[in-house]
């Protein structure tokens, strides 16, 4: 990736997704910004899998537009291109659906997203563990941080073969959480 046409591209995408989000706040104790995990998102990706291809890691930073705020495909591609908005919109849960019907779907879809798309995922997922081990929401349960731990894990096995290192990263977040929620290993 030539950084140099890659940092403003990506600056951009920052810019976009900071717009969006900057009225939301993630639901642990700290309500940190939301922008900060679409930030952990990208730089997983960077960091530890090694990701350079910019549309990747746009849609990181991109990832949850659709989904959270009032950004539309349209939008997304006006600004991104259609490889970006077709990633984001891979990792794209549709609101309509009862939020059992959309976890069960992560789990079938994950094996048929594109490679773009499993990467994207895989980095949320790490991220979203990692966040519940050290700043969890505050008011789940034991019984619903297992039941998220066990859920990302299946969602995990659909991801496998996109990149060994963030698969890696994955495995240790998910035995962290066993460990830490009390769950047995498989």
């Amino acid at each position: 990736m030539d950084a140099t046409i890659a940092l403003p591209a990506l600056l951009t995408a920052l810019h976009f997704a900071a717009d969006k989000h900057r009225d939301q706040r993630r639901k642990g104790a700290e309500a940190s910004p939301y922008v900060n995990h679409l930030i952990e998102v990208a730089e997983l990706l960077a960091r530890e899998g090694g990701v350079t291809d910019l549309m990747t890691l746009q849609a990181a930073i991109l990832h949850d537009t659709l989904e959270d705020t009032e950004t539309t495909s349209a939008e997304l591609e006006a600004h991104f291109g259609a490889v970006v908005r077709r990633v984001v919109e891979e990792v794209t849960d549709d609101q309509t659906l009862t939020k059992a019907e959309r976890r069960r779907l992560q789990i079938v879809h994950a094996r048929q997203l594109s490679d773009r798309a499993k990467l994207v995922k895989l980095a949320d997922k790490i991220a979203n563990l990692r966040s519940l081990l050290h700043a969890p929401p505050v008011d789940w349960s034991l019984q619903q941080k297992r039941a998220y731990v066990a859920w990302s894990e299946r969602v995990g096995e659909g991801l496998r073969g996109c990149n060994r290192k963030l698969e890696q990263s994955f495995d240790a977040a998910v035995t962290k959480g066993r460990q830490s929620f009390g769950i047995a290993p498989p």
